[in-house]
């Protein structure tokens, strides 16, 4: 009878052991809600890592960590819910490292985290350069590869193709999906328009107002969807550019339920939006008052800024950078309203980037409208030098040259300041860049106008707009659709720029993306694209080579890009009639040569005397 009764005491025991134990689980699971970054990888070379704990009164607990890994810091906020543990990673091996939280010297909760191994060199990745050709994508309305991800319960907006400005239910998959496609175009290159969670209650598909920084929206797929798109693209000689954002988050980012610190966000005591002149960023004569509008007002009322000069923020976005390079294997960052946040830490966090990647290359949209003040943006600028300031930016966007690409085709009778002489003189002050291999030559983009409709469908305007793009310095990128003919009108909301590919969802009547699918006319626009990018593909000349320019004489515009062993010849005639273009005045770089192959059409010019142009025309000419 005794033997019982401690048998039962001891089951007894257990049981309370038992049930204690699966309480204090369930307990320390709940206790906390995030971990950002999820997880790290060894062998890189910042050896600080800054992990964000985030949970319920989280800061009462004193932190530690196994494997005898050192904690730099730990860092506590006037909000209870976050501790960030900064632990130092060198020589830390791939591995899984157990953090515990105690209060009173005893262990209340423990939280599992995985250092994992790098790819083989993914230090010395290559990135995009002036050899490649740039597909722009805004992924909702490419193509919907996966119906069933339309809609997701957990997020606010679901999937409404009527809607205009509604999620249309374009994905990865459906990025995936017509790889082929895109690389049959001559792309090298997808930029997709941002893929992290979006969870606005209207307009999410725009994606620039992200709620949660380490998530893939679900409604494009997940983070694995994402890694194996660049994965696929990565079997066809594609790279992967992510649009990153620095400046701003969405108003329904997970934080801004709880915010971390009053300093993680630019506050003001009103509401007060940035005044967008970015001009007093450089401006000797600004007032403090108008910089600090400029950097720390909210670009809309939906997107909260974030302070970049606070290091907990600097080093978040920094980590976070880098940590979806290494997840998904990227290729380059386009980073969105670059210089609307603080210049010295938007430095810092190119720096650190590029630090960890010294051949990644990051563009930055600075949307100005002058050489000067996209000049100063680029890393290593002979402008910025003067006071002081390296932007390390690898790349800036020439929103120069797009200003008179929408333009200079409508103008057919030339005057000092009009035609092609616009061009001329764009060209002309590239001494005030520091690399103009490295910048991003566009005619539109997701924000701006559509260059079809710009010029009304004229199939003659929009061949030299593309061949201009194809053959000047810098690196060329095509907005998705256009390549067909597609158009939209700004004026009539952003949704009429940025409406779904045809062929892209089940039902389509016409489907672009196929050959047999095309219309006459859309295969009229595709074909000159693909032969154009194509051939631009394998010649290094105009990737790299030197370029020679000649003041425009009649509304004719003729260029050179050549290296040692191979010269190319552009000729723009931007009249309504024919021209005849004088080749003695090119003897310069003609040289030698005595004739020049259209890359097009395959038809042999003579160099000895002139060159007939059609009205409106563009040649190409290989030199031999």
């Amino acid at each position: 009878m005794n033997i019982q009764k401690t048998t039962f005491k001891i089951n007894h025991i257990l049981y309370r052991i038992i049930l204690f134990v699966l309480l204090f689980s369930t307990s320390a699971k709940a206790q906390i809600q995030k971990t950002e970054p999820p997880f790290w990888y060894a062998g890189m070379k910042n050896t600080e890592l800054q992990i964000m704990f985030y949970g319920k009164n989280i800061a009462q607990y004193e932190a530690s960590v196994s494997n005898n890994v050192t904690i730099k810091n730990v860092e506590k906020t006037e909000n209870p819910n976050y501790l960030f543990v900064t632990i130092d990673t060198q020589n830390l091996k791939a591995s899984e490292l157990i953090f515990s939280f105690k209060t009173k010297n005893k262990v209340a909760f423990t939280q599992k985290y995985s250092i994992k191994e790098r790819r083989a060199n993914s230090t010395d990745r290559k990135s995009y350069d002036a050899s490649d050709m740039i597909y722009l994508i805004m992924p909702d309305r490419f193509a919907n590869g996966n119906p069933k991800n339309d809609s997701d319960a957990s997020l606010t907006e679901k999937g409404n193709r009527q809607d205009p400005s509604g999620r249309h239910g374009g994905d990865i998959e459906g990025i995936i999906k017509n790889l082929d496609y895109i690389s049959s175009l001559g792309a090298t290159t997808i930029w997709s328009t941002p893929l992290c969670e979006d969870n606005d209650k209207q307009h999410s598909y725009h994606t620039y107002g992200q709620s949660d920084v380490y998530k893939i929206d679900p409604r494009y797929g997940t983070n694995d969807d994402y890694a194996r798109l660049s994965a696929e693209m990565h079997k066809k000689n594609m790279k992967l550019v992510m649009d990153y954002v620095t400046n701003h988050w969405g108003i329904t980012h997970w934080m801004m339920k709880d915010i971390p610190t009053k300093t993680w966000f630019n506050q003001f005591e009103n509401f007060t939006q940035t005044h967008h002149r970015r001009e007093v960023i450089t401006d000797i004569h600004a007032s403090k008052t108008d910089q600090e509008i400029c950097i720390d007002g909210w670009f809309v009322p939906s997107m909260p800024d974030l302070n970049l000069r606070n290091p907990l923020v600097s080093k978040y976005l920094t980590q976070n950078a880098i940590w979806w390079i290494e997840f998904a294997n990227l290729d380059g960052f386009r980073v969105d309203t670059y210089n609307y946040s603080d210049p010295t830490a938007m430095a810092n966090w190119a720096k650190s980037v590029t630090n960890e990647y010294p051949n990644f290359n990051i563009v930055g949209e600075i949307w100005m409208h002058n050489q000067a003040s996209l000049a100063y943006w680029q890393k290593d600028s002979k402008i910025g030098a003067i006071e002081n300031y390296n932007s390390n930016l690898p790349s800036v966007m020439d929103f120069t040259l797009q200003d008179q690409i929408g333009s200079v085709f409508n103008e057919d009778t030339p005057n000092w300041d009009s035609g092609l002489i616009k061009f001329y003189n764009n060209f002309a002050l590239d001494y005030l860049y520091s690399n103009t291999n490295n910048l991003l030559v566009f005619a539109e983009n997701h924000d701006t106008n559509r260059i079809n409709d710009l010029y009304k469908y004229d199939f003659t305007k929009y061949k030299m707009v593309m061949t201009l793009i194809a053959t000047i310095r810098g690196i060329p990128q095509v907005y998705y659709g256009s390549e067909i003919g597609m158009g939209g009108d700004k004026s009539k909301g952003d949704a009429d720029i940025r409406q779904d590919f045809p062929g892209g969802w089940n039902g389509d009547k016409n489907n672009a993306f196929t050959a047999a699918g095309r219309t006459a006319e859309q295969a009229k626009y595709f074909d000159f694209t693909s032969k154009l990018f194509n051939w631009r593909k394998s010649n290094e000349v105009v990737h790299f080579g030197k370029m020679t320019h000649y003041i425009p004489e009649n509304n004719t515009y003729v260029y050179f890009r050549y290296t040692d062993n191979k010269t190319v010849m552009v000729v723009f005639n931007n009249n309504a009639k024919e021209q005849i273009v004088k080749t003695n005045r090119f003897k310069e770089n003609i040289k030698n040569y005595t004739s020049g192959k259209d890359i097009l059409t395959g038809k042999t010019f003579d160099l000895a005397t002139e060159i007939t142009l059609e009205p409106k025309s563009a040649l190409v000419l290989e030199l031999e």
